[in-house]
């Protein structure tokens, strides 16, 4: 009721090729254009990379700690030299900053909050901004600094 497979069943046991080898199928992945589509989205980054800061202008102090790991964008609250406060790149007073984190918090209080005040800012400013977000109930609340050179 069934076939065999493979052959006649006969002495022969099917058609031979004359060279005796069999050859097998090429299974090789050609990785050049992934290279270069790579290299492309490489290039594409480190020119894009640089652009993509807050573009609230403030001269940040400098020290020896060293740059966090961050896998999800923070909420980013700068203020300047002149005492103006900032959540992203929008002007806000100093008294509506609470309100408005709670406001866009998207993880609730365990959002990521960065304070990055000018070096020249005043240090009451800094210190009123950071007091009222802790006091609205924000716990994860850093403030931001740039790595010092080595001269």
């Amino acid at each position: 009721m069934g076939m065999a497979l493979g052959g006649s069943g006969g002495s022969g046991g099917g058609r031979r090729r004359r060279g005796g080898a069999r050859r097998a199928a090429i299974s090789e992945i050609n990785v050049t254009p992934l290279v270069d589509v790579m290299l492309v989205l490489l290039i594409i980054f480190m020119v894009a990379a640089p652009m993509m800061t807050v573009g609230v202008p403030v001269d940040l102090p400098e020290t020896q700690a060293k740059a966090l790991n961050a896998e999800t964008q923070p909420i980013t609250i700068s203020v300047k030299n002149s005492g103006e406060v900032f959540i992203q790149e929008t002007p806000i007073a100093v008294e509506d900053v609470a309100a408005k984190l709670e406001a866009i918090a998207k993880t609730g209080y365990n959002e990521r909050i960065f304070v990055r005040g000018d070096a020249t800012a005043p240090y009451g400013v800094i210190a009123d901004v950071m007091a009222r977000i802790q006091n609205a109930g924000f716990k994860n609340i850093g403030l931001v600094t740039q790595e010092k050179k080595n001269k």
